[in-house]
Parts: C-alpha cells; sequence; structure tokens
C-alpha cells in the first residue's frame, strides 16, 4: 500500500513538472510582452527625466542664488570701501530676493576679511543649525555642498567682498536641498507625455499584432480544414510582409498540390483496381469455361493461351508496383561501370526494334561517331529508355501510317543526353506537369493502355540514382521530346 501511495506521489509531482503550458494567440502574446517591455523602458524615462528635471532646478537655484549674492556683494560695499551692514540692509535684501524668487528660507552671512561674521539675516534658525553654526561657517568656507548628520543637504554660495582688487569680506548664502521645488506643470507635462507614450505605444503593438497574425489565423483555419478532408483553400487577402505572403502562398501551394494528390489517389484506387480486376475476372471466366467443359480441343488450348498471357501481364503489374516501392525505399542499388554509351544505345535500340512490329513506324538512331565512355549502369539505363520507347509507340497508335519515333544520342561539357521524339498525340498541356507523378495516366492512355503508371516516376527515380534526371523538354499535338540526361563521371 505504501509502494502504491509513494509511486501516486511521484506521478502526481511528475505530472505538474511535466505539464505543460497552454499556448496563447499571437496578438495577445506580444502585445502582452510589448506592454511589459513598454511600461518598464517609460518607467526607466520617467525615472531620469525626474532626475533630470530636479538637477535642472538645482542647477536654476544656484545660478539664481549666485546671482543674488553677487547683488548683495555690490550693495554692501560703498564707495571708500567699506561694508555697510545698517538696520536697514535686511529690508532691502529680503526685496531684492522676493524680486529675484530666491528660496525664503535662505541663510544669508556676511565676514569681514578677519573672518568674523558681522551680519547674518534676522530670523530663527533651526535649532540644529544653531547649534553647528560655527563648524558650518569653517566648513563652507571650502565645500560647496555640506552633508548633514540628519541626512540633509545644503548648498553653498559663496561670494567675495572686494575694494580695489582686494578682498575685504566674503559673503555666505546656505539653502537647504529640500526648498528646491519642482514646478507642479513640469510633472503633469512628465506624466501625460509617458501616459499619452504608453496608449500610443500599445495601441501601434496591439493594431500591428492584429494585423499580423489575421494571415496566419486564415492559414490556421485553412490548416483545420485539410485536416477534415477540404482542400479547398481561398486565402484572397493582399498581404505586403514578403515572409507572411511566402508562407500563406506556400501553404496555399501545398493545399493544391494536396487535392491533386488526393485526386490522384482516388483515380489510382479506381484504376489499379480495375486494372488487377480485369485480368483476374478474365481468368475466373475462362478458367470455368475449361472446368464446365464448355470448350474442348483446340478452343480450351487457346483459352489456356489466353490465362497464361493475363497472367503474366498480371504478374508485371504486381512485378511493377513491388520494384517501384523497392526503389522509393532506397531498397534497390545501382552498379555502375564505365560504358561506351553511343555502344550501349545502339544495342538497347536494336534489341527494342526486333520485339516490336513497327511496319508502319519509322524507327531512326542518331549515335555520333566519337565514342563516349561514361559510368552508368547499363541494366537501369536500358529500363529507362527502353520505357520511353514503348511510351513513344503508345503514343503514335495502331492507326497512324506516318508514325515516326528518333533515338537521338549527343553530349554537352558536362553530361550525355538521349532524346526519344515521337510524332504521336502529344500530352495535354494540364497533364505535362503531372507526367512524373506515381500512378499518374494521362487521359490520353486511361482507356488504351493497361497499366499503373509507375513507369516514367519509376524511370526518372533510376535515372536520379544515376546521378542524371529525366524530363520532359517538349509535348504538342505534333509529337514529344524526353530527355535522358546522364554525367559524364558518376
Amino acid at each position: 500500500m505504501k509502494a502504491r501511495l509513494k509511486r501516486c506521489e511521484g506521478w502526481v509531482i511528475s505530472s505538474v513538472f511535466t505539464k505543460k503550458k497552454e499556448p496563447v494567440s499571437l496578438l495577445r502574446y506580444w502585445t502582452t510582452r510589448y506592454l511589459l517591455t513598454l511600461a518598464v523602458g517609460l518607467l526607466i524615462v520617467g525615472a531620469v527625466s525626474a532626475y533630470w528635471i530636479k538637477y535642472a532646478a538645482v542647477e536654476k537655484q544656484i545660478e539664481v542664488t549666485r546671482l543674488f549674492a553677487e547683488e548683495v556683494a555690490d550693495r554692501v560695499v560703498d564707495d571708500e570701501g567699506n561694508i555697510l551692514v545698517g538696520d536697514k540692509l535686511h529690508q532691502v535684501l529680503d526685496n531684492r530676493r522676493r524680486f529675484m524668487g530666491v528660496d525664503r528660507n535662505l541663510v544669508l552671512f556676511i565676514k569681514n576679511s578677519e573672518g568674523e561674521v558681522i551680519y547674518r539675516r534676522p530670523g530663527i534658525l533651526p535649532p540644529v543649525l544653531e547649534k553647528t553654526l560655527p563648524s558650518l561657517l569653517e566648513r563652507a568656507d571650502t565645500d560647496d555642498t555640506i552633508r548633514q548628520a540628519s541626512g540633509d543637504t545644503l548648498y553653498v554660495i559663496k561670494e567675495n567682498l572686494e575694494y580695489n582688487d582686494n578682498r575685504i569680506g566674503k559673503v555666505i548664502l546656505l539653502f537647504p536641498e529640500t526648498d528646491i521645488k519642482i514646478g507642479r506643470e513640469q510633472l503633469q507635462y512628465l506624466v501625460i507625455m509617458l501616459v499619452s507614450l504608453g496608449i500610443l505605444g500599445w495601441a501601434v503593438i496591439y493594431f500591428h499584432s492584429r494585423r499580423l497574425s489575421e494571415p496566419i489565423q486564415q492559414v490556421v483555419l485553412s490548416a483545420r480544414k485539410i485536416v477534415e478532408g477540404n482542400y479547398d483553400v481561398a486565402i484572397t487577402q493582399p498581404i505586403q510582409e514578403r515572409e507572411i505572403h511566402e508562407l500563406v502562398y506556400t501553404f496555399k501551394e501545398m493545399a493544391d498540390r494536396l487535392r491533386q494528390l488526393e485526386s490522384m489517389r482516388t483515380e489510382l484506387l479506381a484504376g489499379v483496381t480495375h486494372e488487377l480486376k480485369t485480368p483476374v475476372t478474365s481468368i475466373s471466366g475462362l478458367v470455368q469455361a475449361i472446368n464446365d467443359e464448355v470448350v474442348s480441343g483446340a478452343e480450351q488450348k487457346e483459352f489456356l493461351e489466353i490465362c497464361l498471357r493475363e497472367t503474366k501481364r498480371l504478374q508485371k503489374m504486381v512485378e511493377d508496383l513491388l520494384d517501384f516501392n523497392s526503389f522509393a525505399v532506397g531498397a534497390i542499388t545501382v552498379h555502375k561501370e564505365e560504358q561506351d554509351i553511343s555502344k550501349l544505345v545502339r544495342e538497347i535500340a536494336s534489341q527494342w526494334r526486333i520485339v516490336q512490329d513497327l511496319e508502319i513506324i519509322s524507327f531512326a538512331v542518331v549515335i555520333p561517331e566519337k565514342s563516349v565512355t561514361v559510368f552508368v549502369d547499363p541494366v537501369r539505363v536500358q529500363q529507362i529508355l527502353t520505357n520511353l520507347l514503348n511510351n513513344a509507340r503508345q503514343a503514335i497508335g495502331k492507326a497512324q501510317a506516318d508514325g515516326s519515333i528518333e533515338l537521338v544520342l549527343y553530349e554537352t561539357e558536362s553530361d550525355v543526353r538521349m532524346d526519344v521524339k515521337d510524332n504521336g498525340h502529344g500530352i495535354p498541356a494540364e497533364e505535362q506537369p503531372l507526367v512524373f507523378e506515381r500512378f499518374f495516366r494521362g487521359s490520353n492512355k486511361k482507356d488504351k493502355v493497361r497499366g499503373l503508371g509507375l513507369g516514367l516516376s519509376y524511370s526518372r527515380m533510376m535515372a536520379k540514382a544515376l546521378g542524371g534526371d529525366l524530363m520532359l523538354r517538349h509535348s504538342s499535338e505534333r509529337g514529344s521530346v524526353f530527355t535522358l540526361i546522364l554525367p559524364k563521371r558518376g
């Protein structure tokens, strides 16, 4: 029981840690993250701006106080070099202080040349300043700021009293940092600016994310339709972004391709069923007739020969399927060796001519006199060319009296090429992109020639395994040209 409980606890814990977070929408994901980033950025900007406003206010207060100190220095020294500190001095200075906007908590001292305080602005000083006044004045002679024990900071402004370039005293002004006021309008402007930027930034990223997510959402909805078996994807919204445009229209092309493949799969199922059913039905009927002794003698032998031909045809179809599947998964290998391609093509053409009824068809082989050596598998080359020649023969048909097939061998700088030309009925333009698809059978072949539609697809796979390619160069009502390309060195 305890062991079972431990296992349950372990399962619960592992489930908690391995549980994945549910994905969120693109709009919500990027809007939330941008909003958080924007908020952090605006907080930093706000902090830096507030610091700068305060710094500017301090600098302004210091500058105004310095001007006031200069004003005091000019007023307390007469034309004979005497320092005037009469009873009415503080009234004059207060008037000037209010006119210049200097803070009311300003502490003013005037010293003579011996360093004695001969004037102090009337008023009651805070007890802390009164107690430490001597030391403050001593420090004020050398420092621009004074840090008090309470943590407050005093700014010091000094201005010498001079007469005939001789220093006869000093004016000292002290004012606390806490009395420097930041204008309410400045803070209001800052708050309004930051809030406006936040709303604007959020609106911009929201609408842009929404616009970005719309085509992706269309792709998601279309993908769900494809999962349900509906391949009709209609995406008509114009898209400016190149990457999103490529994603959407590549997906649309994929959907079109899947629709084609699904149509081909349906046709394949019907075609393979029909092609395999026909010989089986024929064999079954003929064997039943022989078994019931409906026929005898020469007719019975003829029925057996027909059964044998149909059996071989059925066997060939099954072998084609097996060979194609084996080659598709790489189970069939190629054995390359040096070959005189001119000699090989001539032998293949000769063998094919022997087994064909070419009474009404002209067959020409054009091979250069120069010997060309290539590194190929001769068996695979023969399979490819034989299939192309058979297709050319089928394209001409039996009723065409002026039919012609031409096999042309030539070389380029990097490869050797073989063209198989015919003057048959050609391939319709809409079917040409599909001729190398597995199990595809053109409209001209479906009702005339039995088969599974694997010949050209199988041939192209063999050509690629040899390092070359097989392509349809041209096709029209006047005929078709297929080209086999083989590298000179494999």
